[in-house]
Order: structure tokens, then C-alpha cells, then sequence
């Protein structure tokens, strides 16, 4: 195993574990941190989706396992994004790569700022606990289109809008982490499809992130408080889209 691959399997694992303490995909770190490894933006786009399919199925498994997940009201989403994400992917091979790193820079400027200074609810008892369709099916559709346009998953996305809508916090984590594979996963089969894949890279930060995502739930649901977590990643995403923006003017 040469130098890089290392590399790529140390941070797909601990960006997996670190998202997922807050239920969200690594891909919206992951992706840039391969370019600046050397992996063409092309490639690291697919391998930021299967890496938030698996990382986020290992942090699924660990929900269901503990029989916290929400699977009604994530099925709206699932359903959604699923059927966007692939048109997102092909838009993204039509879009010049500066312009994609402009949407992307916004994306983490939005994802960031909604974790880090939105709240929500105040009090357990005002949080929603319905299982309404039209929302849901909605943050479904943006999700799955960005996930597809950029490789990012659509955890940003779900997580922050969810929220919006007045459900609790953690309960939205887990219902992110379960809805996050499957709109990665059809993403990534259009980039699979179009030949914008490296397998060799696909293995190695595949299993690193499975390992990551499952013990970053493990703890999450046993010692931190996601909203804490959310307020941590919110300013990584942050200091991030400030760095990408610099690089580009």
C-alpha cells in the first residue's frame, strides 16, 4: 500500500467518524481535502458519494441496531433523492469544474452556517413528531440534486432543513444517516456509469469510512450531544469554504 493510499484511508475514516457524530456525511470535507492530495476533482466527486454511502450505512446499522431510527419519516427523502441525484450528476458533468467549486464553496457556507448558529427548538416537548410527506419529500428533491451535482451526499442539506421544520435534532441525525446512501449511491452509479471511478481508491476509502461511520454513532448516541457537534462541524465547513474561496481568487 503506497503513501497516498494511506493517506486517503486515514482521512476517509477519521472524516467519516468525525461527521458522524453530527449524522452527516464526510464528503463535503473529504472531497476537497483528495483534490489537494492530487485526485482529480472528477474522481473525488464519486468517491466522496461511496464514501458517504458506506460510512452512513455503517452509522445506520448502529440506529436500527439500536432501534432509534425513524424509517417513515425518512422514506419521503429516500424517495426523492433517489430519482434527483442522478439527474444532479449528469448536470455536474455539463457545469465547468470552477464553476461546480463556486456552487460547492456555497454549499459549505450554507451547511455550515445552518449547523453552527440555527438552534431549533428550545424544548423537547415542541419538537415535531409527525411523519408529514410533503416536507420531507421536498429536502428530498435539493438533496438529491446537489448530491448528485456535487458528490456531497445531501447530508448538509437534509439535516439543516429538517431542523427548519421543527423535528429534534438527533432524531434528524439518524434519519439523515439513513437516507444519505441511498442518494449517494445513485449518484455514484451515474458517475460509475459515465467512467468517473477509480476502484482502487473506492476500496480502500470504502472500508476505512464503514469503520468510521459506525464508531462515530456508537458514540454519538452514548456520550455527545449532537447539537454540540453540529456547532463543531458548522465552523469546520466553514473555515473550509473561506480556504477553497482563497484558493480560487
Amino acid at each position: 500500500m503506497d503513501a497516498l493510499t494511506l493517506i486517503i484511508v486515514f482521512f476517509s475514516f477519521g472524516l467519516s467518524f468525525l461527521f458522524a457524530l453530527g449524522g452527516v456525511g464526510s464528503a463535503v470535507v473529504l472531497i476537497p481535502t483528495l483534490s489537494w492530495l492530487g485526485v482529480p476533482f472528477n474522481l473525488a466527486r464519486p468517491t466522496g458519494l461511496f464514501v458517504n454511502c458506506v460510512s452512513m450505512l455503517g452509522a445506520t446499522y448502529s440506529n436500527f441496531k439500536e432501534k432509534r431510527l425513524d424509517i417513515r419519516l425518512g422514506l419521503p427523502i429516500i424517495l426523492s433523492s433517489i430519482i434527483l441525484a442522478p439527474v444532479g450528476a449528469w448536470v455536474g458533468h455539463l457545469v465547468p469544474t470552477r464553476f461546480l467549486l463556486l456552487i460547492f464553496i456555497g454549499f459549505l457556507f450554507f451547511s455550515g452556517s445552518m449547523m453552527l448558529f440555527f438552534k431549533g427548538s428550545k424544548y423537547a416537548d415542541q419538537y415535531r413528531e409527525d411523519r408529514p410527506v410533503l416536507g420531507p419529500l421536498l429536502v428530498g428533491v435539493l438533496a438529491g440534486f446537489i448530491s448528485g451535482l456535487l458528490g456531497v451526499g445531501g447530508g448538509g442539506v437534509i439535516s439543516p432543513l429538517m431542523i427548519l421544520q421543527g423535528f429534534n435534532p438527533k432524531k434528524v441525525a439518524m434519519v439523515t444517516a439513513f437516507a444519505v446512501p441511498f442518494s449517494s449511491f445513485s449518484a455514484f452509479v451515474a458517475y460509475a456509469a459515465m467512467g468517473s471511478i477509480s476502484w482502487k481508491i473506492l476500496a480502500v476509502a470504502g472500508l476505512a469510512a464503514w469503520a468510521g461511520g459506525f464508531l462515530g454513532t456508537k458514540l454519538m448516541q452514548k456520550k455527545m450531544h449532537p447539537q454540540t457537534v453540529k456547532k463543531l462541524l458548522g465552523g469546520v465547513l466553514l473555515l473550509l469554504g473561506v480556504k477553497l474561496f482563497w484558493s480560487l481568487v
